[in-house]
């Protein structure tokens, strides 16, 4: 049997990104291509998958396509995704990248490699296998793509465009494929899930419709949803969390707690209406787990907008909180605008955000020593396995047999990184 040819998708970035990995890495492992999801030492390609939120990502990027070519010179390298779309002319000099492809042409990619890896004399490409490891556990799923909100420091719009909603029976289908193959999780993706259905002209935009058919129509154990906005949140569709097969985690993007600055960002809520909405979900979704973004230092943030910020974040006490600096993004609203801060004003803030951040996730852990939670286990790294509790929170555990992909009753004990340790039940039956 001749060896078949390696590659690795490797991606950074959102959950969208995520999911449009799945599918490229879905496709090339039904051409006969093994596929890994780490930089691999001697691969025969990478497709890296990247983001171009802050000046940050596109730095990494670059070094991860360097990487890629350092570690294997005669690899066929493709760059996607929205570095590519927002990345200088002569960024294929910069990184080694043979090819730079933008967000529409994803779907190209598996035929592109497949194709130059037969040409290459990798007679096992183009022969059917089975998909890689570790697409079982979970999957995530895109349901809608793209954004019109035009929000100020946002380059999104420009490297995704504008709203396109899949249909609710191809999600459906979609879904259904990953159950057969074993998925017990299946994560709902897209750029304003809030906004689904809008550009299919529903009476009633947004995910409950569709949220309402997974339910009837299939049975996977766990549905998540990757994010939704403050204004998105009313009490008909947390109603559909009396289901508990759909996870009771939120991820709202908060970005300032000051409303001059939402106002400058050009989001569509008050500080007053996300706390509203924080308080709606707490009431109507028991064990629930809300995380959030926010930036630090955006242009003519004062001290006082900082200190709002500061102290919504710490009246709310989210599980866990992803805070960056602003960094100016060429093609925005907030790239023209005069005051933008110095960065050592930007750093501050955000070691300060930081510093609150690890001290409320380390508050919402601690509320979950003892409990008896389910976790689904995913895999084993550096010996320890690694799992998700329906409110995500992050699971270790020692064990000699294997628990790929079961979802058990886990008693939670102690804190551990930045999650907890757990043992599975002696006794436990797999909950599926």
């Amino acid at each position: 049997m001749p060896q078949k040819p390696t590659v690795s998708v490797l991606t950074l970035g959102c959950k969208l990104n995520q999911a449009d990995a799945e599918t490229i890495a879905r496709r090339l492992a039904s051409g006969g291509v093994r596929v890994v999801g780490r930089p691999q030492k001697g691969a025969d390609a990478f497709v890296i998958n990247t983001c171009s939120v802050t000046h940050v990502a596109d730095r990494k990027a670059r070094h991860l396509t360097r990487l890629a070519r350092r570690l294997s010179p005669d690899a066929t390298i493709v760059l996607t995704g929205c570095y590519a779309e927002t990345a200088p002319d002569n960024v294929a000099e910069l990184t080694g990248a043979d090819f730079v492809l933008g967000n529409a042409a994803k779907p190209e990619i598996p035929s592109l490699l497949l194709e130059r890896l037969q040409r290459r004399g990798d007679p096992a490409a183009g022969c059917p296998t089975p998909a890689r490891d570790g697409l079982r556990t979970r999957a995530f799923v895109r349901i809608q793509e793209g954004c019109n909100e035009l929000c100020a420091f946002c380059i999104v719009p420009r490297t995704r465009g504008r709203e396109r909603s899949t249909a609710i029976d191809e999600v459906v289908q979609e879904v259904l494929a990953r159950e057969r193959e074993g998925v017990l999780e299946v994560v709902l993706t897209g750029t304003q899930l809030g906004n689904y259905g809008r550009d299919l002209h529903w009476d009633e935009p947004g995910p409950r419709r569709l949220l309402e058919a997974l339910l009837e129509r299939t049975s996977v154990p766990r549905i998540r949803l990757s994010s939704l906005q403050a204004q998105d949140i009313s009490p008909e569709l947390l109603g559909l969390w009396r289901d508990p097969r759909l996870c009771p985690h939120f991820h709202l993007p908060l970005q300032s707690g000051s409303d001059t600055v939402l106002r400058l960002m050009r989001r569509r809520y008050t500080a007053e209406r996300f706390r509203r909405a924080v308080a709606l979900i707490r009431e109507l979704v028991p064990d629930v787990a809300i995380t959030t973004d926010v930036i630090a230092g955006f242009p003519d943030e004062t001290d006082a907008d900082f200190e709002a910020t500061h102290s919504l974040c710490e009246e709310i006490g989210f599980a866990a909180i992803h805070a960056f600096p602003y960094s100016r993004r060429p093609g925005t609203a907030a790239n023209l605008m005069r005051n933008h801060l110095p960065v050592a004003v930007r750093r501050h803030r955000l070691e300060r955000l930081l510093t609150l951040a690890d001290a409320s996730a380390q508050a919402f852990r601690r509320r979950h020593l003892g409990r008896l939670m389910p976790v689904l286990w995913e895999e084993r790294k550096r010996g320890l396995w690694q799992g998700l509790t329906p409110n995500y929170l992050r699971v270790y555990t020692r064990a000699d047999n294997d628990l790929t992909n079961k979802l058990l009753p886990t008693r939670l004990f102690a804190l551990q990184d930045e999650g907890l340790s757990g043992e599975p039940e002696p006794a436990a039956i797999p909950l599926t």
